[in-house]
């Protein structure tokens, strides 16, 4: 790993894509019965995109856009949701829980329909991001049940026009803040690494659909729009995120967990936010998640009580317990201190530091 992490150092990226490392990585591939070439590695581009921006209240959300359905699908949830008074409910109570789950499944409904590869397929981002958009959706959720997500109306946005992931944060004391979200998809990605260059091949095409309504190994369905093509980029959850106040840092944050990435810095945001909470309180507290497909609330194992379960349950909600859910970092500016605050996840092994 090191001989390669110095050609990079060298040569930039054509120390990885060209010259050595490629070879060692074609080789791997002929050893593997894989497909990939060395004009295919020469040729490959990273590509710069825009972020999205949206605003929760006062807060302006700075996050990934396409290829990633992150930042789409979280500020989706946050327009949707700044509608209600959140805090009313109470935190994790069965009424915020259930407007909660409404919210994710209309957002993932949307993202398994509409999103993809934007030099592939037309995403409407701007229509998608906005609040007519969300008032569309908001059609779905009603105060006292559960809609079936075989009989959600999945909103069309053009009717509106003419397991393991690594996320870390940096901000330094001018408030230059980085978020980033890595992954080589589920755990140890392909589980085949590059002899003599020292790192793992993803599985990255487990985030395309095979077949338009085909479910990935995370349960995700998606359709046409995230059918596999030549040259395309495969739809992510990816959701590392900036967010202002008043035009300076407020917060980065982002996490691992596939889908359930966009669902745990959702809660994350909505935590410190809404309800006041410290960051490392945001984080630690129990999360559920939504994903439209299977129509299921999937709740942390021994956080939730069984009254609230009941409580949703009798909304027409389906429960199913899982383990912890993802893992999450953020650094926070606290303004009566004046200092930045970090803080990992217990359920993993983050770390905060600072100098």
């Amino acid at each position: 790993m090191y001989s390669t992490l110095k050609r990079i150092a060298r040569h930039g990226a054509k120390g990885f894509y060209e010259g050595k490392t490629a070879e060692l990585i074609v080789q791997a591939m002929k050893k593997n019965n894989g497909l990939i070439t060395l004009a295919d590695l020469r040729d490959y581009r990273a590509i710069e995109r825009s972020p999205v921006r949206g605003f929760f209240h006062d807060y302006e959300i700075i996050s990934m856009g396409p290829p990633s359905s992150g930042g789409i699908c979280l500020i989706q949830a946050l327009n949707i949701l700044k509608n209600y008074d959140l805090k009313s409910f109470g935190w994790n109570s069965s009424q915020y829980l259930h407007f909660l789950a409404e919210a994710l499944k209309n957002v993932y409904a949307v993202r398994a329909h509409y999103l993809g590869d934007a030099d592939f397929v037309n995403v409407p981002i701007d229509t998608l991001i906005s609040d007519k958009f969300a008032q569309k959706m908001s059609e779905n959720i009603h105060f006292d049940r559960a809609v079936p997500a075989t009989e959600l109306s999945v909103a069309n946005p053009f009717q509106f026009e003419g397991n393991h992931t690594t996320h870390y944060n940096i901000v330094d004391k001018n408030g230059m803040a980085v978020a980033v979200t890595y992954t080589i998809n589920s755990g140890y990605g392909s589980k085949a690494a590059v002899d003599g260059a020292g790192f793992l091949l993803n599985n990255e095409m487990d985030d395309f659909a095979i077949k338009s309504g085909n479910a990935n190994i995370y349960k995700i369905v998606s359709f046409s729009p995230n059918l596999i093509e030549p040259g395309k980029r495969m739809l992510s959850s990816m959701s590392p995120t900036i967010i202002r106040k008043n035009g300076k840092f407020f917060m980065a944050v982002g996490a691992m967990g596939g889908p359930k990435i966009i669902t745990s810095t959702l809660q994350t945001i909505l935590n410190v936010i809404v309800f006041d909470m410290s960051l490392q309180e945001a984080i630690n507290a129990p999360r559920i998640h939504h994903q439209w497909l299977p129509d299921k609330i999937y709740v942390e194992k021994m956080f939730f009580s069984l009254d609230v379960l009941d409580k949703l349950r009798a909304k027409g909600h389906t429960i199913e317990t899982m383990g912890y859910h993802s893992e999450v970092t953020a650094i926070l500016f606290d303004k009566e201190t004046g200092e930045l605050i970090g803080a990992p996840d217990f359920r993993w092994n983050g770390k905060a530091s600072g100098f």
